[in-house]
């Protein structure tokens, strides 16, 4: 049985632009990976089976669509030990699917190149092939078009998905956006700010997320967080502490208004 880590990721900033002609959009964002994680194993089995999550949709199809990809009888049996919440725009159900993805291709005897993987993983989800990759990404076109960058990974991230705070699907939430004005320069100014970062306070430069947001981003400030933001479509919230005690004080303070996570960047799944 082959076992691995489905790490979460934040969007550090999310720039959204027009609606393209394939119904999705434009966007800009900078994505992290974190060591908050799920735990994926994979196995090949006498059928298709996905254990310990019945939720699941996405692990299903990944592996589905890697037996056809492959001519193989997607005769694998998954189990998946959730820790990452649930609709939460923390990339868990994208993250799982990569991570069964990548360890069945393991278990061929003639695995897929990676560039098929990536192929794969961008129909399950513009998150998918993210999660194929390691470190932080720019990810540009719909998300799918990943550039790897150098940023620092020494900070503290607390995280805060609000009590009763519900969420709709992704894609229903980029069907509602509206626009916002002046995306090219607002992707311009992200593209400025990922070029300047040379310590993590620089992240405060980054323009806030055009998706979502959230008022309590700024008591996150006020605790001592230099950025702090919703993350994905929502409804979590993120601060980067430079230290973890004021993380940890800040969490207590925090936890009033929902469950908190705090947790590290993490360069591979």
């Amino acid at each position: 049985m082959r076992r691995a880590p489905a790490t979460a990721k934040l969007n550090l900033a999310l720039v959204v632009g027009p609606r393209r002609a394939d119904g999705r959009h434009e966007v800009a964002t900078v994505l992290q990976r974190l060591d908050l994680a799920d735990r994926i194993a994979v196995e090949p089995a006498p059928e298709l089976r996905v254990e310990g999550f019945p939720e699941d949709t996405l692990v299903r199809r990944a592996l589905e669509a890697l037996a056809a990809a492959a001519g193989a009888d997607g005769s694998w049996e998954a189990r998946i030990w959730k820790r990452i919440p649930v609709a939460a725009g923390l990339g868990g159900g994208s993250s799982d699917a990569a991570t069964a993805l990548r360890l069945a291709n393991e278990t061929l005897p003639e695995p897929l190149p990676a560039a098929k993987l990536r192929e794969l993983a961008s129909e399950l989800g513009t998150d998918v092939p993210f999660f194929l990759t390691s470190g932080p990404q720019l990810g540009e076109g719909a998300g799918e078009d990943l550039s790897s960058l150098d940023l620092p990974q020494d900070y503290w991230v607390l995280l805060l998905l609000p009590h009763g705070v519900g969420k709709s699907s992704t894609a229903e939430i980029y069907a509602a956006f509206d626009g916002v004005v002046g995306y090219e320069e607002r992707r311009a100014q992200l593209e400025r700010a990922v070029a300047d970062v040379r310590r993590p306070r620089d992240f405060a430069a980054f323009p806030p997320n055009d998706l979502a947001s959230s008022s309590l981003a700024d008591e996150f400030l006020a605790l001592g967080a230099f950025r702090a933001d919703v993350t994905g479509a929502g409804p979590t919230l993120y601060g980067l502490f430079h230290h973890r005690r004021d993380a940890v004080a800040a969490e207590r303070e925090l936890r009033r208004h929902g469950r908190t996570w705090i947790t590290i960047p993490t360069w591979y799944g």
